[in-house]
């Protein structure tokens, strides 16, 4: 017997509760930036504008809609890399994205920027500041 519980997390990881919901709910702070990626994959996976508005850096936020692209489908994640030096507050993730758009695959090599600081209410937090693309 499923339920909604039972289901795969966008990610890749075999519970979305388990592994991307539970902070995409807002039940839990991801504790890393690669946790952080991976939720953020997992939230444009799922349209959810409101997490990817509120885990990116604020003076790089774009103004424009984050999910509007409604033809894209993600496939698949991969995390090449994390690097995060022992009490910086700076972080690193190399990642694969595989998407389709009209049932034709792509893929999205990036290298993501984070930086970890308090947030409105004082809490110690990840955000997505900026990527660069390695293939470029």
């Amino acid at each position: 017997m499923s339920n909604k519980k039972d289901k795969a997390c966008p990610c890749g990881q075999p519970s979305f509760d388990k592994c991307c919901g539970r902070f995409i709910t807002g039940g839990q702070i991801p504790a890393t930036a690669d946790l952080l990626m991976r939720s953020r994959y997992s939230a444009f996976a799922l349209r959810d504008e409101a997490y990817l508005r509120a885990t990116w850096f604020p003076d790089t936020l774009p103004e424009e809609e984050l999910t509007s692209e409604t033809d894209v489908k993600w496939i698949g994640l991969d995390i090449k890399k994390h690097q995060h030096v022992a009490g910086s507050d700076k972080a690193t993730v190399e990642f694969v994205a595989r998407f389709k758009v009209a049932g034709r695959a792509h893929r999205l090599h990036e290298i993501s920027n984070f930086v970890r600081q308090a947030d409105a209410a004082g809490q110690m937090r990840w955000y997505y500041v900026d990527g660069s693309f390695p293939e470029d």
